[in-house]
C-alpha cells in the first residue's frame, strides 16, 4: 500500500470497528457517516467510546477548519466528553500546518497524540513470558479485569472503564481479548477483532506498576495469535499512543499516519 492508502486504511478501520464498539454500549448509540465526518458516539462514561473522525481525503485549510467547526458543534451537543480524532496525512500540507490553530478556533484542544501502524504480520508464534499466564476474557469477572487495566493505564476513574466494557458480550465473543496474569493477578491486556479483512488491535493496557517488563507486548502477541489462528487473516492495524508506540514496530507494525485527538476547551 502506499503512504496514503495506509492512512485512509487506518481512517476506516476506526470507523468500522468503532460503529461495533459503541453500539455494544448502547443499539441506539450515535453512529453516523456524515460528509467528511464519521461519528461513533456511545455517550459513555468511557471516553474512548465517544468519537469523531474527519473522514475527508486531501483537506485544505478551509475544508478541514469546517470539518473541525462541525465536529466540535456534535460534541457540544453529546452529554459525556470525548474526542475528535484527526489522520494528520488526509489533510493536505497546509492544513496539517495550521492544524493546531484551526482546532482552537473552533473551541478545541489538542489532548495528546499518537499513531496508525499496519502490516502483513500475521501469524505471529504464539508468545511465552517467563513472568505471565495467558487467559482468554470469557467471564464477566475477566471483562471486569480487563477494563479496570485500561483505566489504570490511562489514568481513569475504575467506574469509566467499567462503563466502557462491563456486561458485553461482544468483548466475550468476537473479541480475541487476553489477560496476562501474574500468578492469580491481572497485570496486562491486549484484544484483537477482525474488521474489513484485517484483525484490529484493540485496549492494549498494563499495570502502570508493572511497566518496563515486556507484558504489553507478549499479550498483544497472544491476542494477535489466538485472532490471526481463529480467523486466517494476514494483515493486522492499530492505532498506538506515543508511549505504547515503540512497542509494536518490534512486533512487525510499521507507522503509518500521525494521529491527533482533539477535546472541547
Amino acid at each position: 500500500m502506499t503512504g496514503l492508502a495506509e492512512s485512509v486504511e487506518s481512517m476506516e478501520q476506526l470507523a468500522t470497528v468503532w460503529r461495533a464498539m459503541v453500539l455494544d454500549r448502547d443499539a441506539a448509540a450515535d453512529v453516523r457517516d456524515l460528509p467528511g465526518i464519521a461519528v461513533r458516539w456511545a455517550d459513555s462514561r468511557f471516553a474512548f467510546w465517544n468519537c469523531v473522525t474527519l473522514t475527508d481525503v486531501g483537506a485544505d485549510p478551509s475544508l478541514a477548519e469546517r470539518r473541525l467547526a462541525e465536529a466540535a458543534q456534535i460534541m457540544r451537543a453529546k452529554r459525556e466528553p470525548g474526542f475528535l480524532w484527526v489522520f494528520e496525512d488526509l489533510l493536505d500540507t497546509e492544513a496539517r500546518a495550521t492544524l493546531t490553530a484551526a482546532a482552537g478556533r473552533a473551541g478545541l484542544t489538542h489532548a495528546f497524540s499518537g499513531t496508525g501502524m499496519a502490516g502483513d504480520l500475521l501469524p505471529v508464534p504464539d508468545p511465552v513470558h517467563p513472568d505471565l499466564t495467558f487467559v482468554r476474557v470469557r467471564t464477566d469477572d475477566h471483562l471486569r479485569a480487563y477494563a479496570d487495566l485500561n483505566s489504570r493505564a490511562y489514568g481513569l476513574p475504575l467506574e469509566h472503564g467499567r462503563d466502557g466494557l462491563d456486561g458485553s458480550a461482544l468483548w466475550k465473543t468476537e473479541v480475541h481479548a487476553y489477560l496476562g496474569l501474574r500468578g492469580d493477578t491481572p497485570v496486562t491486556c491486549a484484544g484483537t477483532i477482525p474488521a474489513a479483512g484485517r484483525l484490529f488491535v484493540v485496549l492494549v493496557a498494563t499495570d502502570p506498576a508493572w511497566e518496563r517488563r515486556g507484558y504489553g507486548e507478549a499479550v498483544t502477541r497472544k491476542a494477535l495469535h489466538e485472532g490471526a489462528r481463529a480467523t486466517g487473516l494476514t494483515r493486522a492495524t492499530l492505532h498506538a499512543t506515543a508511549a505504547g508506540a515503540p512497542v509494536y514496530p518490534r512486533i512487525g507494525f510499521h507507522p503509518n499516519s500521525p494521529l491527533h485527538f482533539f477535546t472541547l476547551r
